[in-house]
């Protein structure tokens, strides 16, 4: 007969470990944990606390913060989640010093860091600048937009959020008649009454919310003073239109050194439009480089790459204004080089689209012939875009346009029955047109070879955060709590950089 040995799963083991040298040289938690002993002013924090001489003892920032930068780097965002990992994984028992502080303590001191965030940045950014990681020649700008602790369900305009609630209030009161109904009824299941009176009470709580929060509330503005769609749950965060469809959420904006890919600034709004974000990101970079020793002409003479997305007179002026050789396309841009195009859908094919090419203009009648052969007469003169430009208006006659077979091609799908076709005709600019002057720039062999390192430059910083670290929504409410969380994951990533490619660090 066989014989094994034998086991007991009862018995104690003493297993004796050196939490410093878990900590090996090279990998990653000994550089977070080197940063934040040495090179961190983590002083910061002491303010916060009145416990000299009364309460208990508080659980070292430090160790917090250690904790925090490596649960981020491994893809572990909830609270909860990190606290378990306190328990049981020898690398965070190392960093913590075996302390094991609960999720409540965690959550509340990454809500906590609005003043201490940025300046903790700006110490990894020096760290960086200290190994050399950091070119100061090129840069590129880019954002990832992604959801947040927010419900779609409760988002739209204050009408619409009215319309919501009374509709719920309506479902409570049909759903109260049919609970008086199904008690007079003999033998009604009791659980289902159960079920129909949590249900009710659910439906009455949303009531509730959407009620307070339009009575202590604002409609919000847009950028252009017209009401977008607000969000009972986190009003900060907006409705954006991605990739993979509709979400509510922030957007992560990030400005990269294109030398080692180094985060230079960071910052997460809550608007999805890109062209009013390169002001406030490049003026936080370059706050960030004179807080780090750097002179506040840093960025004269840098390239700057960024998509069609940021092509605005307003970004435009910005670099100019700043010294800065910025390569920005217009929404034009790829249609003006073959083999840059953009694929277009079925129905965009399908779809043929005029322009004022196909305006044949005579100059004896001062009119314009659409290709239907229509006639266009000269509407007003002098009409001025925000943009400063002067354009003559042409218009066509409503009845030529509600019968006629090239219609869809010519007023946009969104046009009612009975609009006719304005065909606006640019004839001079009140102020420099820096749209004009950045498309020439970008034709350019210059531009034509600069831009396409954007590509080398962003896209591997998202991967990185987005897949690898496994960023894909923020767990926290509010742009200033979402931003922490953005400039965390930041620091991580430049953490990481500091490991793949700056010295090794003395041993602590």
């Amino acid at each position: 007969m066989a014989k094994y040995k034998s086991y007991n799963y009862s018995q104690t083991v003493m297993l004796p470990v050196s939490l410093k040298d878990q900590l090996a040289d090279g990998t990653l938690e000994f550089a977070i944990h080197t940063l934040v002993e040495e090179i961190m002013d983590m002083t910061r924090f002491d303010g916060k606390f009145k416990n000299d001489e009364t309460g208990c003892k508080a659980y070292n920032p430090k160790i917090l913060l250690k904790i925090i930068l490596l649960a981020y780097s491994r893809g572990i965002i909830h609270s909860r989640k990190i606290e378990r990992e306190c328990t049981r994984n020898v690398t965070f028992m190392a960093l913590s010093c075996g302390q094991a502080p609960d999720h409540s303590t965690i959550a509340a001191f990454v809500s906590s860091m609005k003043d201490e965030i940025k300046p903790l940045f700006r110490d990894v950014l020096l760290a960086c600048e200290g190994m050399k990681l950091l070119g100061g020649t090129e840069f590129s700008l880019d954002g990832c937009k992604l959801p947040s602790n927010a419900s779609t369900r409760f988002s739209g305009t204050f009408a619409t959020l009215q319309e919501k609630k009374e509709k719920i209030e309506r479902r409570v009161g049909y759903m109260l008649e049919e609970e008086v109904e199904a008690d007079k009824q003999e033998g009604t299941d009791r659980s289902e009454e159960k079920k129909r009176a949590k249900h009710i009470e659910k439906l009455k709580k949303e009531a509730a919310k959407i009620a307070e929060f339009l009575e202590k509330n604002e409609p919000k503005p847009g950028k252009q003073f017209k009401e977008v769609r607000s969000n009972v749950t986190d009003n900060e965060s907006a409705m954006m239109t991605t990739s993979h469809g509709t979400i509510q959420g922030y957007n992560g904006q990030v400005l990269i050194d294109a030398k080692n890919q180094v985060i230079v600034e960071g910052e997460a709004f809550g608007w999805g439009q890109d062209d009013y974000h390169l002001e406030p990101v490049v003026s936080g970079a370059q706050e960030n480089m004179e807080a780090i020793g750097k002179k506040d002409d840093y960025f004269k003479d840098a390239i700057l790459t960024a998509d069609t997305g940021y092509h605005s007179s307003e970004s435009i002026k910005k670099c100019e204004d700043d010294g800065i050789d910025a390569y920005i396309p217009d929404k034009d841009y790829r249609k003006r080089h073959p083999g840059l195009e953009v694929k277009k859908s079925s129905i965009d094919r399908r779809r043929k689209r005029f322009s004022l090419e196909d305006f044949r203009y005579d100059e004896g009648a001062d009119e314009y012939e659409c290709p239907a052969g229509k006639r266009l007469k000269l509407h007003t003169r002098s009409q001025k875009s925000r943009w400063g430009m002067v354009y003559w208006a042409y218009r066509a006659e409503a009845q030529d346009c509600e019968v006629c077979t090239e219609r869809e091609g010519c007023i946009s799908k969104k046009g009612k029955k009975g609009k006719r076709k304005y065909l606006m005709i640019p004839v001079a600019s009140e102020r420099r047109n820096y749209s004009q002057e950045m498309a020439a720039k970008m034709d350019t062999d210059r531009g034509r070879e600069i831009y396409p390192h954007r590509l080398r430059i962003v896209e591997p910083v998202f991967a990185n955060i987005r897949t690898q670290k496994r960023l894909d929504r923020f767990t926290m409410r509010g742009k200033i709590k979402v931003n922490i969380q953005w400039l965390l994951y930041c620091m991580v990533h430049n953490i990481e950089k500091i490991v793949n490619f700056g010295p090794e660090f003395a041993v602590v």
